[in-house]
């Protein structure tokens, strides 16, 4: 049975992840069935012991907030050819849904997420390891449209929390983590040069000992 490629792509928040993530799967030109997203932002812990109003204070910034043994415990299942359930994150109530979506793997694999590269017991299932690398300031302004737009916020909320947690957390260990990754893409999902090398990689990895047992 063939193994599946695994990519990361991590970088900071509004950092253009999701963006450089379309590209590539546009440049491979591949069905949607070769092709299985997975998103970090699902694995936020359950939150339902605690009041809404807690629930607003943790910090989403940080490796904490993120169940990451679960992570490495379905991508192992997928590698295992076996179904997972996705879990489901609401940011209105700031914990999971109760449903789940049943997932199988896919031939190429792309999760994305703003902690994946400080979790070094993630590392042995990525095949590939990107870091996109975007100015703070283009970061803010990205992430206050989404939020605002996206999941109910208001602009005095974001930059609050830009300034509390999300910058500072920034620094100390989403900034760091680049020099886990195998590539750093400067320009943020707009770098169709790198894009070309993601996809080169990939698809010479379907035809090669990647994908052999």
């Amino acid at each position: 049975m063939q193994k599946p490629i695994i990519i990361a792509i991590s970088g900071a928040s509004g950092s253009g992840k999701s963006l450089f993530t379309q590209n590539l799967s546009l440049k491979l030109g591949q069905s949607s069935k070769d092709i299985l997203l997975l998103q970090e932002d699902h694995y936020y812990k359950a939150q339902d012991h605690i009041s809404i109003e807690e629930r607003a204070k943790t910090n989403y910034d940080h490796p904490d907030a993120f169940e990451h043994d679960l992570l490495a415990d379905h991508l192992a299942q997928l590698l295992n050819n076996e179904i997972i359930d996705y879990p489901a994150y609401c940011y209105k109530t700031h914990t999971r849904l109760s449903e789940c979506e049943k997932i199988e793997q896919a031939p190429i694999i792309i999760i994305e997420g703003i902690m994946l590269l400080t979790q070094v017991q993630l590392f042995d299932y990525f095949d590939l390891k990107v870091f996109v690398d975007t100015a703070p300031d283009v970061c803010l302004m990205r992430r206050m449209l989404r939020d605002t737009q996206e999941r109910g916020r208001t602009i005095e909320s974001v930059a609050k929390q830009y300034e509390t947690t999300v910058k500072p957390m920034y620094h100390k260990f989403i900034e760091p983590s680049k020099n886990f990754a195998d590539l750093i893409v400067p320009h943020g999902g707009e770098n169709h040069l790198a894009v070309d090398v993601v996809s080169a990689f990939l698809l010479n990895s379907q035809n090669g000992s990647l994908i052999n047992d």
